[in-house]
């Protein structure tokens, strides 16, 4: 006969601290003129590109999201009134201290906008394996409990499956210190970073020993 079985399912959450917050900036150009429109993009793009670069390795990656170039046409005519462009770019960085710092550079520029930040976790963070851990602990705990209850205890795991893991990236809250115009110097800006909620759950099955709850 084979030996009995109990399936059981085990969680684990966790609340981490981020490790990476990403922010998009997106400059801007118009003009009647096609050339014009280009050498402002490229001059504003370019000034981006400096400033960014010159945080170092408080900034991981920079990446050009996205170039649009086009005509911007006058109501039931093809003729052109103007062109527009815009260059976008996504922000990993990944020292806190110097966040809003940036963001705020950054927006200070001329036909330039920022977004964000937006808080993640790495893919391959240790938080993630910890919670995953943490989830087989539990299943493991659950089992016994069960199989305690049957008067019986748990032998050997049959199988275990991953039931889906969910790091949540948050968005930020901020919270604006004096302007300029109220201190007479620079803007700043403290950025909190957002908690990481990591959620990990497995189900598994183990044979337990004959129970001896169920004698009569």
């Amino acid at each position: 006969m084979a030996d009995p079985i109990v399936a059981v399912r085990g969680e684990a959450t966790r609340e981490v601290p981020p490790e990476l917050a990403r922010f998009s900036v997106v400059v801007e150009a118009r003009d009647k003129d096609r050339e014009a429109t280009l050498r402002r993009l490229a001059e504003r793009a370019e000034q981006v590109r400096a400033l960014i670069d010159g945080y170092g390795a408080a900034v991981e990656r920079r990446e050009t999201g996205g170039l649009q170039v086009f005509p911007e046409r006058r109501r039931s005519s093809e003729k052109v009134a103007s062109y527009h462009g815009t260059v976008s770019t996504t922000v990993t960085v990944v020292d806190f201290e110097v966040l809003g710092e940036l963001m705020l550079r950054l927006a200070d520029h001329d036909q330039t906008s920022v977004a964000g930040p937006w808080w993640e976790l790495r893919p391959d963070s240790p938080a993630q394996r910890a919670v995953r851990r943490a989830a087989i602990d539990d299943a493991i705990a659950v089992a016994r409990d069960y199989a305690a209850a049957l008067g019986a205890r748990i032998a050997a795991l049959v199988e275990v499956a991953d039931a889906g893991m969910r790091p949540q990236p948050m968005f930020a809250r901020a919270a604006m210190a004096d302007t300029a115009m109220e201190r007479g110097g620079a803007p700043t800006i403290d950025l909190d970073p957002r908690v990481q909620t990591v959620h990990a759950a497995i189900e598994a099955r183990f044979t337990i020993s004959e129970p001896t709850a169920l004698r009569d």
